[in-house]
């Protein structure tokens, strides 16, 4: 019997609001604090490296999306164009590592609206938004971007008050990098960790089978809302170093108030919109997370009530309430740094995967200049190397179980 298809309901609009939703999110309050330990003024360099893999990461990813439009993202890609064993780590790798983003949100969420508060009490937060969200995304897919426009716009007025009270310091000489003050390494690193806070722009490819036209809507809709991430990431950045200095900022946990100083009514504005922008960033990873796991169902990687699609709502809910329920139990239970680390070298595989497969089509088929799947594999893996030990050790070991899972499963077929 034919798995139920999802409704094509989502335009351009839409799907560069779910671009946003997942990029301008609770990473541009988190990663800078990192990225800044790691190189020091050199995070702006390590910014620049970040956005380039992450345009030819999007570019392979709308291309790929726009020949390949159903749900599932790189898993489907890697399916097709490189064999059903490295569409099952994409996939795996997605699942995982968008799994534990979803978990670092959730804990953002509590970190920012409690900040005081004991470890019990914000995981017990974590948990209720996780639960509320996917709620919110079992109604349909449509009241799930309504939620995510009106998430976006609060967001980015915050940024922009944070940027422009920021900017009335005048600290320009913060912004100076010497080389030699910091490592070659130390600048990949801090790329690495800044990729995490880009890495939601390929949410409109996993939502492919619900994008009305997506040969036209994809390539339009994600190189847009990359390219207005990364003016506004550009700005936060610059803003912050030149308002605290590489050495304060790499201590401070919540840099974005730190730097509003100037205007002290507006820090606990910066704090609402940091929990805004986490529950955005959330509520995009759980529709992105939940697709990927109906495409694998429906390919047997995992169980077929996966598949399920609500015949009123036209959303996969149980691949949803999955999901919803997985992540709730780790936010109850990890560690966000942790959760970050971890997510960004998963997620980078995903994409090296995307950029392997971009590689293989042909020009009629709409394949990007050469240069650019073939730069975004060399920088997602480059990046992975660079990130934490822990981060990659563990990272590499989860994406060793899951294709261990895969050879099982074979053997029992």
């Amino acid at each position: 019997m034919t798995p139920p298809r999802l409704a094509r309901r989502l335009g351009t609009g839409d799907a560069v609001t779910i671009g946003l939703g997942s990029m301008i999110g609770a990473g541009v309050f988190a990663a800078l604090a990192p990225a800044a330990r790691a190189a020091g003024a050199g995070l702006l360099a390590g910014l620049a490296i970040a956005a380039v893999v992450a345009y030819c990461n999007a570019t392979s990813t709308a291309r790929l999306a726009a020949r390949y439009p159903s749900s599932g993202g790189t898993y489907v890609y890697g399916r097709e164009r490189l064999g059903p064993f490295w569409g099952h780590l994409a996939g795996w790798g997605f699942i995982v590592g968008k799994t534990a983003s979803c978990a670092a949100m959730a804990l953002t969420v509590a970190t920012y609206a409690l900040p005081d508060a004991a470890r019990p009490v914000r995981a017990a937060v974590a948990v209720l938004a996780v639960l509320a969200l996917t709620t919110v995304t079992c109604f349909g897919v449509r009241k799930s971007i309504a939620a995510t426009r009106a998430m976006v716009a609060v967001v980015l007025v915050v940024l922009v008050l944070a940027v422009t009270a920021a900017a009335t310091g005048g600290h320009t000489a913060n912004l100076a990098w010497t080389p030699g003050t910091t490592s070659t390494f130390g600048v990949v690193q801090s790329a690495g960790l800044l990729f995490f806070a880009f890495a939601g722009y390929a949410r409109v490819a996993t939502l492919g089978e619900e994008v009305r036209d997506p040969a036209r809507t994809i390539p339009r809709a994600v190189p847009l809302a990359l390219a207005i991430t990364l003016v506004v990431y550009t700005a936060v950045a610059v803003a912050t170093l030149a308002a605290l200095g590489p050495a304060a900022l790499a201590v401070t946990p919540d840099p974005l108030a730190s730097a509003a100083a100037p205007w002290p009514w507006l820090v606990p504005v910066i704090r609402v919109g940091a929990v805004v922008a986490a529950l955005g960033s959330l509520l995009a990873l759980i529709l992105g997370v939940s697709r990927t796991t109906l495409a694998m169902a429906r390919d047997g990687h995992l169980p077929r009530t996966l598949t399920a699609v609500h015949p009123r709502h036209q959303v996969p809910h149980h691949a949803e309430i999955a999901v919803g329920a997985t992540v709730a139990v780790l936010a109850a239970v990890v560690d966000l740094r942790g959760a970050i680390g971890f997510s960004s070298f998963a997620v980078l595989v995903y994409y090296a995967i995307a950029n392997a497969s971009a590689w293989t089509l042909r020009a009629d088929e709409g394949r990007p200049p050469r240069v650019v799947p073939a730069t975004g594999l060399l920088g997602c893996l480059v990046l992975a190397a660079a990130l934490p030990v822990d981060s990659v050790l563990i990272g590499a070991a989860v994406l060793a179980v899951g294709a261990l899972l895969r050879l099982v499963r074979r053997a029992r077929v």
